[in-house]
C-alpha cells in the first residue's frame, strides 16, 4: 500500500490521479490532499477517499472543509502547510499536478525528504531545472514523468544505457489551431482556442497547445530530465496522438511508445513504476480504427512560441523563468479576456528581450525574477 500525496487535486491531473487510486484500492491510500479553492470539487472526493491531511489555498475553504466533511481530518490553509506535508514519514509518493511554478518549492522538500515523486508540473522544470536536477542528483530521487510525452521517453529508456541515445522525438498533436494559417489567427476566439482536437485537459495546457509553448515547455523539461542537448531534441506534429515520443538510438533504430490519448496510463504508469498494473478505464488501442499515422513538420513561423521556448532554453540562466512567468500570465490574462490570442507570443517575446539574462541563478533570484516578469505582464492588461 503507498501513501500518497497528491498536490493540485481538483487539477485536470489531479482527477484524473483520483481516478487511479480509486481503481486500485488495494495497492493506493490518499494520505494527503492539497488543492486551491474549488472546494465543491474537492468535498465528492474528501469524502469518499478520507485523507487524513487536506491543505487548501483559502482560509474560507479550509472552514468549508471542516463545517463540511463527515469525518475529522486534520485541515490545514497555507503554501507553508504544503511544504511540510510532502516531508512526512508517512508519505511514500508525491503526486505534484500543481499548475505553474508554484510547485517549485513543494518539488525541493520532496526531494529532501527524499520522496517518490510522480512529476506533471513541467513549470518547475522550466523555471529552475539546474536546481531541480542538482538536488535530486544529491538526494537519489528519481523524478518519474507524467505528461504523456516524457513518459513515454522513459518507458523506451528502461533497460538503456543513456550514451547510446541519438536523440528524443517528442510528438505534438498540433493543438487546436494546427490547421490555422497565421492571419486565420487575427481574432480567434477564447472557445476555439479551448477546443483541442484529441486530449481532455484543464484550461492553461489547451491554450499551451493552441500557442504550442507546451511542447516548448516540455523540450525543456526534457532536457533536464534526460540529460540531453537541445540539438538532439526534434519536435513533429503528430495530428493522431497514437505515438506519444519516440527515442533513436545511436545504432539509428528508433523505439517508439504508443498507446490512446488517456493521461491516466501515465499516470499510473508513474503511480505503479517500477511495476505495471491492469487498466480498464479506456478500450485498447486499436490501429486498424486509425489506418495510418501520420507525421509533419512543427514550422517556427507558424508557431513562434516554440522557437522562444528553444532559445530560451538553450540559453539557459534566468531566461527560461522569464518565459515561464510572462506565459503563465498571459494565458491568464487571455482566459479573462483582457488580451487578443496573439498577443500572448507577442508579449513573452517582450519581456524576454528586455529581460537582462543571469547566469546561474540561485533560488531567490529565480523567485525575484518570476515576480518582476508577472507583475510587468499583468500591467499590460487591457
Amino acid at each position: 500500500m503507498k501513501n500518497i500525496v497528491l498536490l493540485g487535486g481538483t487539477g485536470s491531473i489531479g482527477l484524473q490521479t483520483i481516478d487511479i487510486i480509486k481503481q486500485h484500492p488495494n495497492t493506493f491510500k490518499l494520505y494527503g490532499f492539497a488543492f486551491g479553492t474549488q472546494v465543491d470539487r474537492a468535498l465528492p472526493i474528501i469524502e469518499e477517499l478520507q485523507p487524513e491531511i487536506i491543505v487548501t489555498k483559502s482560509d474560507n475553504a479550509k472552514e468549508r472543509i471542516q463545517q463540511e466533511t463527515t469525518y475529522n481530518p486534520k485541515v490545514y490553509a497555507g503554501m507553508s502547510t504544503l511544504n511540510e506535508l510532502v516531508t512526512y514519514d508517512e508519505v511514500d509518493l508525491v503526486v505534484n499536478a500543481l499548475l505553474g511554478s508554484v510547485g517549485l518549492q513543494p518539488t525541493l522538500e520532496a526531494i529532501r525528504a527524499k520522496k517518490q515523486i510522480a512529476f506533471a508540473n513541467k513549470e518547475t522544470l522550466v523555471t529552475a531545472g539546474h536546481i531541480i536536477m542538482h538536488e535530486a542528483n544529491k538526494y537519489g530521487v528519481e523524478l518519474l514523468p507524467v505528461d504523456s510525452e516524457h513518459a513515454a521517453i522513459h518507458q523506451c529508456l528502461r533497460g538503456e544505457s543513456h550514451d547510446e541515445i541519438k536523440r528524443l522525438i517528442i510528438t505534438a498533436s498540433g493543438g487546436s489551431f494546427r490547421d490555422y494559417s497565421r492571419s486565420d489567427l487575427q481574432g480567434v476566439r477564447k472557445k476555439d482556442a479551448l477546443n483541442h482536437p484529441n486530449w481532455s485537459m484543464g484550461a492553461k495546457i489547451t491554450i499551451d497547445s493552441a500557442t504550442m509553448m507546451n511542447k516548448g515547455l516540455e523540450v525543456i523539461e526534457a532536457h533536464w530530465l534526460f540529460n540531453v542537448p537541445y540539438e538532439n531534441i526534434d519536435v513533429l506534429m503528430h495530428r493522431e496522438s497514437v505515438i506519444h515520443s519516440m527515442v533513436e538510438f545511436v545504432d539509428r533504430g528508433v523505439m517508439a511508445q504508443l498507446g490512446t490519448p488517456d493521461m491516466r496510463i501515465p499516470i499510473q504508469y508513474a503511480l505503479t513504476y517500477p511495476e505495471r498494473k491492469s487498466f480498464n478505464m479506456s478500450d485498447s488501442l486499436d490501429l486498424l480504427s486509425f489506418g495510418s499515422l501520420n507525421f509533419s513538420e512543427l514550422s517556427f513561423e507558424q508557431f513562434p512560441c516554440l522557437k522562444m521556448a528553444y532559445e530560451a532554453g538553450q540559453q539557459g540562466g534566468s531566461l527560461p523563468t522569464v518565459l515561464n512567468a510572462a506565459n503563465e500570465v498571459a494565458v491568464e490574462l487571455f482566459l479573462n479576456d483582457q488580451i487578443e490570442f496573439l498577443d500572448i507570443e507577442s508579449i513573452i517575446y517582450k519581456q524576454l528581450e528586455e529581460h537582462s539574462n543571469i547566469a546561474s541563478p540561485d533560488l531567490d533570484t529565480i523567485l525575484a525574477v518570476d515576480e518582476v516578469t508577472r507583475d510587468k505582464v499583468r500591467s499590460m492588461r487591457k
